[in-house]
């Protein structure tokens, strides 16, 4: 079973940001319940995945268990948990990345 979570910052911003089309944001991250390879992987701390979507000019940050994901098919996931902890525009996207990092590579050690 693949849960997946959104912070509550997060899910504020979003439903403040793209109003109505905020259930169009919510169905594209549903979507990795099909999918989990969805998503461009933009790095990795440790055995983390970090990957983002896309959605108009917005990007939607989020990480998983890299190694769940490449050791398992779809069809033999046990539990996959994604949690979506950012979001940002284009112009944002390398600082937006360098600061999960960050703060990934502290709670790492």
């Amino acid at each position: 079973m693949i849960k997946i979570e959104i912070l509550n910052d997060l899910r504020y911003e979003i439903f403040k940001t793209f109003k109505k089309d905020s259930l169009k944001v919510y169905n594209l991250i549903e979507e990795l319940k099909e999918n989990p390879n969805k998503g461009k992987v933009l790095g990795h701390v440790g055995n983390i995945s970090i990957r983002e979507l896309k959605y108009k000019s917005f990007r939607f940050y989020f990480i998983l268990d890299g190694h769940k994901l490449n050791l398992f098919n779809k069809n033999k996931l046990e539990e996959l948990l994604i949690k979506f902890i950012e979001m940002s525009k284009k112009h944002n996207q390398q600082k937006t990345i360098e600061k999960i990092k960050e703060i990934l590579k502290r709670i790492k050690n």
